[in-house]
């Protein structure tokens, strides 16, 4: 669909107007208004802002597939585990989050009814004489709804991922790491002044591969020099590869030459659900990463795009710098400089392991504390 925007009409407006009424993001109106005027665009910014998006209040692919996804409430619809075209929408997260209250392991309540989904759904069934189809029928929501009130509340995600942290145990080595650099090949992401934001984590991601492959950790890149898959493909290729973390490498930029600094984003969607560890690791990033270069600390925050919501493990988006700001592309145009963004981020990694045991201060721990940690655990 093409982006629609302030001062656009017809019938796509419309219907997006009348999803936005229904959602009470606008008054209701008698009669079809097909006008995208400041009045919806300022209910478009308040949707996206709550759904974790980015508040342009444009009607891009992801905020029309957010809104439509709004509009799903548990038992409106059978929900199954279609494997061509997962099922999405606001109903699959709900049931998500309660088979995982109810102590079975759904995954991330991402919305996207995938296998992991379906199995935690036949074993609920299974457990309460249910039909055991994997196919969130009105026999299965009533049964939710009756057993959903005497078990609530709790971080069952955050209890299961810390299991799985610790069970893997505080070396490095065998971690699979995906890592990836932004934008690729025609597009080049943020470019000032002959600087492209395309090349520069490129390089950032093999000097930052470099580094995991010498710890013992197997790092793979989401990307060539000259591809550039979408956030999806991206998320597929780290669930195919398996892997424990993927690390999103991007700058910004903002039309205020005076905007500059770091920050981290993570999967959640701002109303409870989040990926635990992605939001640890982001914030073990965030400081790392202030703390060694100077950069101004621009904070960690839970969104819910494609890369972060569609990969089964942990992933973190990083935005080092703005390439707007001259101080901020200046920096990011040092290799040494580059050097130590890189070194920051597999610390980081590396605590994320430690789960907070023979840890060091943040900024202290080098590259080097990292590589003799690994040998001496491997002895």
């Amino acid at each position: 669909m093409r982006v629609l925007r302030r001062g656009d009409g017809g019938p796509a407006v419309a219907e997006i107007r009348s999803t936005l009424t229904a959602l009470g993001l606008l008054p209701p109106v008698n009669g079809v208004v097909d006008e995208f005027d400041p009045a919806m665009e300022h209910a478009v910014r308040t949707f996206q802002q709550q759904r974790g998006l980015i508040t342009d209040g444009l009607i891009g692919p992801a905020t029309y597939r957010a809104l439509r996804d709004a509009t799903y409430q548990l038992g409106g619809r059978p929900l199954a585990y279609l494997v061509s075209a997962p099922i999405t929408g606001d109903d699959v997260a709900t049931l998500q989050e309660r088979l995982l209250e109810l102590g079975y392991d759904a995954g991330r309540p991402n919305g996207v009814f995938g296998a992991q989904t379906e199995a935690a759904l036949r074993n609920f069934q299974r457990d309460y004489g249910l039909t055991v189809d994997g196919i969130c029928g009105p026999e299965t929501v009533r049964a939710l709804r009756q057993l959903s009130p005497r078990a609530r509340g709790g971080r069952p995600v955050l209890l299961r991922e810390q299991e799985r942290v610790r069970r893997s145990g505080p070396r490095l080595t065998g971690k699979r790491i995906v890592i990836d650099p932004g934008h690729g090949a025609q597009d080049t992401g943020v470019s000032v002044d002959g600087v492209n934001e395309s090349e520069l984590m490129w390089d950032l991601a093999r000097r930052l591969e470099g580094r995991m492959v010498a710890t013992g950790m197997e790092a793979l890149l989401s990307r060539g020099p000259d591809q550039c898959p979408d956030e999806s493909a991206r998320a597929q290729f780290a669930n195919e590869a398996g892997a424990d973390l993927v690390l999103s490498l991007h700058s910004d930029a903002n039309s205020s030459p005076l905007a500059q600094g770091l920050a981290c984003f993570h999967f959640g969607t701002g109303n409870g659900a989040t990926s635990t560890l992605g939001e640890a690791m982001a914030g073990l990033i965030q400081r790392e990463l202030t703390k060694r270069t100077g950069l101004r600390d621009c904070g960690t925050h839970p969104k819910t795009w494609e890369l972060l919501r569609l990969t089964r493990c942990p992933a973190v988006r990083i935005e080092i710098g703005y390439l707007s700001n001259t101080e901020d592309r200046t920096r990011l145009s040092d290799p040494a400089f580059r050097d130590v963004v890189a070194e920051g981020i597999v610390v980081a990694v590396k605590r994320l392991y430690l789960l907070g045991e023979n840890d060091q201060p943040t900024g202290s721990f080098t590259f080097a504390d990292v590589l003799a940690h690994e040998l001496a655990k491997a002895e």
